[in-house]
């Protein structure tokens, strides 16, 4: 368990994120399959066996601002994510062990 005050949720096979600017679900979780286009978050590298999604571009929600900005865990190979931040899965446990419902992650060019 990493934190007992972190609601966590396991990813199904038919979860998906929806990065289509023309939905009215842009920027949101959706359940696949969808006609719009979506990134499939149940993944066979494991990558978001660990992910929380950060507010970015959330509230408001605008269009053409950017969809969502994920916490992940790296590629073994360590390939670059499309905009988002991946730790290992020994520093991703260490940070959520001092995680709770209030932290805040702050990203800082």
């Amino acid at each position: 368990r990493l934190s007992a005050n972190i609601q966590m949720v396991p990813i199904k096979k038919d979860y998906g994120w929806c990065d289509d600017t023309r939905s009215p679900l842009y920027n949101r979780f959706v359940r696949l399959p969808t006609k719009w286009n979506h990134e499939i978050l149940w993944r066979k590298d494991n990558l978001y066996d660990i992910c929380l999604v950060l507010d970015h571009n959330q509230f408001p929600r605008k269009r053409n601002r950017g969809s969502a900005i994920f916490f992940h865990l790296k590629h073994p190979e360590n390939k670059p994510t499309e905009g988002c931040i991946a730790v290992s899965l020994e520093h991703m446990i260490r940070i959520l062990r001092q995680c709770d419902s209030q932290s805040r992650i702050n990203i800082h060019p």
